[in-house]
């Protein structure tokens, strides 16, 4: 009989667990032997949420973080940051069912599932919820009546009307919305107050607070200027407060001004011109504000006639107010018929038509 070589008869004494004598496919312990010898999977006794209770975003680790998910969501997933697998472990999944004992506790059941060195485990563990309430940072200065900056929106000259001041209004929340969603909480609105000046808004971060007033030249035009005010130090550094006021123009979009004898809506504003279309003429061109010689209305604010009848180039409109018929110099630009309505603003008792 041939004697066999070293190296077969190794092959062979490796085939086998040192531990139970079974038939081993590794260097050393079989399958079985090795899973009973691995911590496969381990489970924290408890894990702790903290919440805000005025606007319930989440702590993690010294981080907040907006969430409209509620508690009965959150949980499972709670439960199941407290399973740490082997890295060996294949194919795992985890049942989570949950038990609510109080307002602040739950107990959680978990049934844990997995492959490990190809043979199939299970665990079933429990792990306790605590819910804790902590004021978030951005709630804890709201409520402290913290704030780093006050936009002021004011006209020159005038007070601002209805529609600028929603205007303003509506730009601010929807920049607060949009910073909020790309995470900066810090950039809050706590206070938007109307004035018998025009419009307050107290914000939380000078990052906000430029935004908004940018965003409002932006769209109604004007300037604004900065005034800084020293209000303590924090760390070695200097803090600011800063009063962002905003001077809306004198004239505004859809304006209607006399410009010699010809009416004209004011169509941009700029800082010594207006760009306007001359109603009269039914063109639009750029004029100095000192050509303007008053301010009849504005056309967001105009009055809806019927028209009577149209012969050449007049237009006979039925004043709403008193019901009589005037006649109106039709407009190039003006396509109307008998029975239709247009838009007037009034300059005394003469009626103007207006786009």
């Amino acid at each position: 009989m041939a004697e066999q070589e070293p190296s077969a008869l190794k092959n062979i004494q490796q085939r086998f667990c040192p531990k139970c004598g079974k038939p081993s496919e590794n260097d050393g312990l079989c399958n079985q032997c090795r899973v009973k010898n691995t911590e496969w999977v381990t489970c924290d006794r408890r894990v702790t949420h903290i919440h805000c209770p005025s606007c319930g975003a989440a702590k993690q680790v010294n981080t907040w973080t907006d969430t409209d998910r509620e508690r009965a969501d959150l949980a499972p997933e709670l439960a199941r940051s407290a399973v740490h697998f082997h890295p060996d472990v294949k194919r795992s999944s985890i049942a989570v069912t949950v038990l609510d004992l109080s307002v602040n506790r739950s107990r959680a059941t978990l049934m844990i599932k997995g492959t490990l060195y190809g043979l199939p485990v299970e665990k079933e563990c429990t792990v306790e919820l605590a819910w804790h309430k902590e004021q978030c940072d951005r709630c804890n200065r709201i409520t402290g009546s913290y704030y780093e900056g006050l936009v002021q929106v004011r006209a020159e000259d005038r007070l601002p009307s209805p529609f600028e001041i929603q205007t303003a209004g509506t730009i601010a929340t929807h920049l607060e919305d949009s910073l909020q969603a790309g995470g900066e909480r810090l950039s809050y609105i706590s206070d938007v107050t109307e004035t018998k000046d025009g419009l307050d808004i107290t914000v939380g971060s000078q990052h906000i607070g430029l935004l908004i007033v940018q965003g409002i030249t932006a769209q109604l035009g004007g300037r604004y200027t900065t005034h800084p005010k020293l209000v303590g130090e924090k760390n070695g550094r200097q803090l600011f407060r800063i009063t962002y006021l905003v001077r809306l123009p004198y004239y505004q979009r859809h304006d209607v001004v006399l410009v010699g004898k010809n009416y004209a809506e004011v169509e941009q504003v700029e800082t010594r011109r207006v760009r306007i279309f001359d109603l009269t003429e039914g063109r639009g061109r750029s004029i100095n504000t000192d050509m303007v010689t008053r301010r009849i209305g504005n056309a967001r604010l105009a009055e809806q006639a019927l028209v009577a009848y149209v012969t050449g180039d007049m237009v006979g409109v039925l004043d709403p107010v008193t019901c009589a018929t005037t006649e109106c110099r039709k407009m190039p630009w003006l396509e109307t018929k008998a029975g239709e309505y247009v838009h007037i603003l009034r300059d005394g008792a003469r009626l103007v038509l207006v786009r």
